[in-house]
């Protein structure tokens, strides 16, 4: 059986913690997109662990944490991770790496520096971790993979990308890169990693043959995917369902549950359309009861309502059979609360959302109000439970997006949520 988790807006959603639910009696954990541009974070016990590539079910013993080929690896930061989860007690022996995932290099983090500098004012808001150009050039078929570190090939396949590197960084005036020096420090986590390095598409289809249970982890989420996006204000993979069978090596078939993410109220880091936004004193609020902090960039979220016709696609496009809700005590802690239930398009109401930049700037969220102050719920375990603002909230949520609840989340810790 294979489940999978994606976020349904624009990252930052909580998935962790659905993931560390799911994973708790899965055999395998796998991440399927993206790289240490994003991060999970779980609380446990009272330890907040942050991870941004290695799958959260590392934490569960007898979990295999996969990542998988659709992932791009910066090894340093790899290590670094694998390191944390010792010091806090717990084992990496049963973490996979594809040896079809792309390695980040360092002339990779360089050239996403200098593109993004060279956009001006027409900034993506990246994370500046070489994602962009690690993709760019998988898909000029002169990406180096981490299966390449075991190969005799490495050491021709480093210089002759440096030398093509520095061509470019030459030309705009940058520091050049000692092909040999890169050469030494890979062939350092090359050690390292040698014994998780595997064809992790075969390791997941014998699961799969055994009825295993497999938990598919996305990184982003739905309004940042490269084809279905606010494009070209999103990310350069495919965080939507359709990543998890190029980025894993599942077939469509295979997949039973898709849970997308959201919280009860909405956030964005980086530039692009955000029509709920608030740039005013309760997206400040929201931010600070939230802790609306980017995990990888530490940088403050752009907060504002939760958008019903922006989570309609993210149903729609990703064929969601069930939605996490998260933050609802957060929400909770408000006077009033607003819920975005449609568009008005130069008069046109309607729940029509588009990733086109004029078309969303050229409309008005419609709003809905709804009371708040739910008080303390952290230790519901129902939702029949729940306080009546917070269950009229949920219905409506429910009822406009096109899927059920199957999961709030009621506080930080991994206990503080209602599964349906």
């Amino acid at each position: 059986m294979v489940n999978v988790v994606l976020g349904g807006f624009y990252g930052d959603e909580g998935k962790g913690k659905i993931i560390d639910y799911l994973a708790a009696d899965a055999d395998i954990t796998v991440r399927y997109s993206g790289g240490n541009n994003a991060g999970h974070t779980i609380i446990v016990d009272g330890v907040k662990f942050a991870f941004h590539l290695i799958p959260s079910g590392i934490l569960n013993k007898g979990t295999k944490a996969v990542i998988g080929n659709g992932v791009v690896v910066d090894p340093k930061v790899l290590i670094e991770e694998m390191k944390v989860v010792e010091e806090n007690g717990y084992s990496v022996e049963n973490l996979c790496i594809s040896n079809k995932a792309h390695l980040i290099m360092p002339y990779h983090i360089a050239m996403d520096r200098l593109l993004e500098e060279l956009r001006g004012n027409g900034k993506i808001g990246t994370t500046v971790r070489g994602i962009g150009p690690t993709y760019c050039d998988k898909y000029e078929r002169s990406g180096i993979r981490v299966g390449d570190l075991l190969s005799s090939k490495f050491e021709d396949k480093v210089r002759e990308n440096v030398a093509r590197k520095n061509d470019i960084f030459r030309l705009y005036g940058r520091e050049e890169f000692d092909a040999e020096e890169i050469i030494k420090e890979y062939k350092g986590y090359a050690e390292i990693l040698k014994p998780y390095i595997m064809d992790t598409v075969i390791l997941l289809h014998n699961a799969i043959s055994e009825d295993k249970k497999i938990v598919c982890e996305g990184a982003q989420a739905t309004l940042l995917d490269i084809d279905h996006g606010s494009y070209p204000f999103v990310t350069s993979s495919s965080p939507c369902v359709g990543g998890v069978c190029t980025g894993t090596g599942i077939g469509a078939k295979y997949l039973n549950e898709v849970y997308g993410v959201v919280k009860a109220y909405s956030s964005r880091v980086g530039e692009g359309p955000y029509i709920t936004e608030q740039k005013n004193e309760i997206g400040d609020t929201i931010r600070e009861l939230g802790h609306e902090y980017g995990t990888t960039t530490k940088r403050p979220r752009r907060c504002g309502w939760l958008d019903a016709v922006a989570l309609r696609y993210a149903v729609m496009i990703n064929g969601l059979t069930g939605i996490a809700i998260n933050h609802l005590d957060t929400i909770g802690k408000l006077d009033k609360i607003k819920l975005c239930v449609a568009y008005n398009h130069k008069g046109d109401v309607n729940m029509d959302f588009s990733t086109d930049q004029e078309y969303i700037d050229e409309c008005e969220p419609v709003y809905e109000e709804f009371d708040g102050n739910f008080g303390d719920i952290s230790n519901v375990k129902s939702r029949k439970d729940l306080p009546e603002n917070a269950k009229k909230y949920l219905d409506r949520i429910e009822e406009l997006a096109g899927a059920p609840i199957k999961f709030i989340g009621t506080g930080a810790g991994r206990e503080n949520m209602i599964v349906e």
